[in-house]
């Protein structure tokens, strides 16, 4: 796992087109390469069509006073609603860490990595959760209040079971964890759509903007409290430095006690919801908005049509291979690093100063992305987030010789933390160009879909050789048993029978390492070979890319 998940989790969002309601904005990511999420909201324009649409009908109401005074109980829902999708998306970005301190293979970790998937994938079910609704429920709520209730059920079977699914026998229960965590992730990224849907109509015209905060600042707020705070708290090592006097064998919390917290959290909340916030009514100042649903079929021929154009496929096989070379840095870095000893809650903890960082980055950048190439930052950047790579090769690779009995001096977490911030700006910088590559390029009669569209294939674009180099760390790993004649480490079985015999298994040489130069090398022929022509399709003309279902 990166160091930089904490910022990566929410992606890309559908959003429909042409004046629909569909949510604005990404990823999440995310890119995510993540889901709080440190991308900016990239659906603003979305609104557009709909604020207009309601134009005539607002000059029949009394001009109600700009500012969030008259709204706050709305944007307070909101964030709170958000704050609630980020809980079950940080607690799953805990578990990796979690699951390394007891030794699982990294063959696992590749499994449970699927959990990150769904909120790069929503794109799929995002039509039908737009089109298929009951009218006199709520369009939004008929999803929101359905899957917050299954959140919560699932984090209240998950309060009684996952210690033992963690301590079991024969090793932590990875598949049983990866089902349960994927449907709650699945859960979150759909309650995502709902919520995004209903926050453009919950507002009003002068407020609709805080949508976006609210979205931002509470999906944040969740991942953080998931995921930061969590581990901390959770920390018997921590707690008993920081927190208490006298020190005991456990964490002032414990993971089944959060989810069971959070569980009935989500259930009281969702029930009051359901009861007391009407969708369909229309208070003071607030617009009467007729939301038109795209069909379900029309949505996917529209997908289909802007995939089918020349330049719009290339640009596709481009983002879904151009991140093979970060994926051993950015996926197999933080686990590493809790390998070789960094307590986890330290290493969560290490997100906390970069927020600044992720706060600045963007509107520094966007200066240098908003002329017509903003893909030339993105291919200036590329090297230099390669070369970081192997720097945090370097990094895994001196971290046993500087640990100490009590821990790790500080000037190795110095270190770390500016590593993390230099990955972070070569980081940014890729993921703004992108960004503004596609507002630049997407056809603005169907923006919204086109734009989520870009989004998603380049959040998963990052998912898969994640998922890979997780996958491929053991096989390239070699080990030998020492001890033991005649005995080898080339299997758990193996291993089991070296230790059996008095012996023990010594790595002599980690895939790791390997992953990291191979993925270098890959990176740099990309680079090389695959990077100029993603520059050169800023040359084509805006004719291009224009879906031709819409002439």
């Amino acid at each position: 796992m990166d160091l930089s998940d904490l910022t990566t989790r929410k992606n890309g969002r559908q959003r429909k087109p042409a004046g629909a309601t569909l949510p604005p904005g990404h990823m999440r990511d995310g890119d995510r390469e993540g889901a709080t999420s440190s991308e900016p909201e990239m659906g603003d324009e979305d609104t557009d069509g709909l604020i207009r649409n309601s134009d005539s009908e607002d000059r029949r109401r009394p001009r109600v006073r700009p500012g969030i005074h008259g709204e706050l109980g709305n944007v307070l829902l909101l964030l709170f609603l958000y704050v609630l999708q980020g809980i079950p998306l940080g607690l799953a970005g805990s578990i990796p860490l979690i699951l390394q301190s007891k030794s699982v293979s990294y063959k696992d970790q590749a499994f449970f990595s699927f959990v990150f998937w769904p909120f790069s994938l929503k794109l799929l079910w995002a039509p039908l959760v737009d089109a298929l609704y009951f009218s006199r429920f709520g369009r939004r709520k008929s999803w929101m209040v359905p899957t917050q209730y299954l959140l919560g059920l699932f984090m209240l079977y998950l309060s009684g079971t996952v210690n033992s699914l963690l301590q079991n026998d024969k090793g932590p229960d990875v598949v049983i964890l990866t089902a349960v965590f994927f449907m709650l992730a699945f859960l979150a990224a759909t309650q995502d759509i709902a919520v995004d849907g209903w926050a453009l109509t919950m507002l009003s015209r002068e407020n609709v903007g805080y949508a976006s905060t609210c979205n931002s600042v509470g999906q944040t707020a969740g991942y953080f409290m998931g995921n930061v705070l969590f581990l901390a708290l959770e920390s018997a090592e921590f707690c008993n430095k920081y927190l208490r006097i006298e020190p005991k064998d456990t964490g002032i919390v414990t993971l089944p006690d959060f989810l069971f917290f959070w569980g009935i959290v989500f259930l009281v909340s969702t029930t009051l919801v359901a009861i007391l916030k009407r969708e369909n009514g229309h208070g003071r100042g607030r617009r009467n908005v007729p939301e038109e649903t795209q069909g379900v079929m029309e949505t996917y021929k529209l997908l289909f049509s802007i995939v089918k154009m020349p330049t719009v496929f290339t640009f596709c096989a481009l983002l879904l291979t151009a991140k093979i070379g970060f994926s051993a840095a950015d996926a197999v870095t933080g686990l590493k690093l809790v390998e070789a000893g960094v307590p986890k809650e330290q290493l969560a903890l290490l997100a906390v100063p970069m927020v600044p960082l992720q706060i600045l980055l963007p509107v520094v950048i966007s200066k240098y992305t908003a002329g017509p190439r903003p893909l030339d930052v993105f291919y200036k950047a590329f090297p230099f987030r390669l070369l970081i790579g192997l720097e945090y090769a370097l990094l895994v690779w001196w971290t046993p010789s500087v640990k100490q009995d009590g821990g790790f001096p500080v000037y190795y977490y110095a270190i770390v933390l500016l590593s993390y911030a230099l990955h972070q700006v070569a980081l940014y910088s890729m993921y703004v160009a992108c960004m503004a590559f596609h507002a630049k390029v997407s056809d603005p009669l169907i923006g919204g879909t086109y734009m989520t569209l870009l989004n998603t294939v380049t959040n998963l674009g990052g998912n898969w050789p994640a998922t890979m180099a997780l996958w491929m760390v053991d096989p390239l790993t070699s080990k030998e048993c020492q001890g033991a004649a005649g005995q080898s480490c080339g299997s758990a079985v193996e291993a089991g029978l070296c230790v059996k015999e008095g012996g023990v298994c010594v790595t002599t040489l980690d895939g790791y390492y390997v992953e990291s130069v191979v993925c270098v090398v890959i990176g740099l022929v990309w680079w090389v070979w695959l990077g100029k022509k993603m520059k050169r399709l800023q040359e084509q003309s805006p004719a291009a890319w224009r879906c031709r279902v819409n002439q």
